[in-house]
């Protein structure tokens, strides 16, 4: 049905259409109300207004037209029937043949009595039939797809109506000094004993700060920009450095990268978990016991011998832009690795929310990650602390 015109030209009709028939088939059809949907579906802030903003029922009222519309076509004839009855987003569903054709004759009073004699008859047939279709027919239920945890931790993004803005961290210095165990580095060596004002060049450029990503960035850049591919989601890649206010008002905003993103600073600032910097002391601050000294790295450890690496996850409607903002961030790149991985995998997202509240999907939200490290990589994201509201 989604693939029908009627509706995959649009992203709102099959956006609602799926989901209330999956949450009725899952059996949560007590969720189904226009305000849970408007923030599931359409990424409305939990407290948004139905009255001035009627996305859902505007919405649900042209999904009906086009119900109708999908079935007056014989095609469709041997199909299930989707109801979406004026009132209510709980659709209801009618088996093949079941549906009388449009110039079918009044019932006679006495004849109508009859089927009601025998209605004891036809609900358990019908209930049956319905229980066969789901057991003998799984390519169904995989049409109806479930969203995962995933799935609805990314919706208020992936379904906005924004391109999306996906901010990645850059170091702000330039590089002055070589890298130890490298071949000697000519360009480094002219950069150090360059004067101020001198126009920059081709080949200086490329050892700016404004230039480069650190390559833990990098591989999360590639993993979310990939999921926001796969979901049919437009995005847009800036630095830190090139990021403006006003880009970061336009859109719902991904951050990576935490001591090198600005934004990210700005952002948990105010928030329960937030960066906090100490000298060569790294470490995610809970401003509910500020005193914790956990949670930590010092930048002075050689590299090979850090073996625990820490990372945060929020995701918020920010309120200076009101836009949703999502963070993967880490003490070291081995932390933003790890969020990266948890953000994108379903398996570890499933795992994450295990002890999240009811309706965690319409809330704030902020995970603490730690993952270990052996010799330069890191390992699986497992939470430690988590925070909704």
């Amino acid at each position: 049905m989604l693939a029908d015109p009627l509706f995959k030209n649009s992203r709102r009709f099959p956006g609602l259409l799926r989901y209330v028939v999956e949450h009725t088939l899952e059996g949560h059809s007590a969720e189904l109300k226009e305000r849970t949907l408007g923030v599931e579906v359409f990424g409305r802030q939990p407290n948004y207004d139905t009255n001035e903003d009627p996305i859902v029922r505007a919405t649900a009222g042209e999904i009906r037209k086009r119900l109708a519309q999908y079935y007056q076509s014989a095609d469709h004839a041997g199909e299930i029937r989707i109801h979406l009855f004026p009132g209510s987003y709980i659709p209801e569903f009618e088996l093949p043949g079941t549906h009388p054709p449009a110039s079918a004759p009044v019932v006679p009073a006495p004849e109508a009595a009859a089927t009601r004699r025998h209605s004891h008859f036809f609900w358990p047939a019908l209930a049956a039939a319905a229980i066969a279709i789901v057991v003998a027919a799984p390519a169904l239920l995989l049409s109806w797809h479930s969203p995962t945890a995933l799935d609805r931790f990314w919706a208020p993004v992936v379904n906005s109506n924004s391109t999306v803005l996906v901010c990645i961290g850059q170091r702000s210095f330039m590089a002055t000094a070589q890298e130890p165990q490298r071949l000697r580095n000519p360009d480094v060596e002219l950069l150090a004993t360059r004067g101020p004002g001198v126009p920059i060049t081709i080949s200086e450029m490329y050892y700016m700060g404004s230039q480069n990503v650190a390559l833990d960035d990098a591989k999360t850049l590639g993993r979310l920009t990939g999921l926001l591919q796969a979901k049919g989601k437009k995005y847009r890649v800036l630095g830190e450095s090139s990021a403006s206010f006003s880009d970061l008002r336009e859109s719902p905003v991904v951050l990576i990268g935490g001591f090198n993103n600005d934004w990210t600073m700005r952002l948990t600032g105010p928030m329960r978990f937030s960066f906090e910097r100490d000298g060569n002391g790294f470490r995610i601050r809970d401003q509910q016991n500020p005193s914790a000294k956990g949670r930590s790295a010092n930048y002075d450890t050689p590299y090979l011998q850090l073996t625990q690496d820490y990372a945060l996850i929020s995701r918020v409607q920010d309120p200076t832009t009101g836009r949703m903002v999502i963070v993967a961030a880490g003490l070291t790149g081995y932390g933003t690795v790890a969020a990266g991985e948890l953000v994108s995998d379903p398996a570890y997202m499933e795992a994450a929310i295990k002890q999240a509240p009811p309706n965690w999907q319409g809330k704030n939200l902020q995970f603490v990650l730690a993952t270990e490290v052996i010799r330069g990589n890191s390992g699986p994201p497992r939470v430690v602390d988590r925070f909704f509201w």
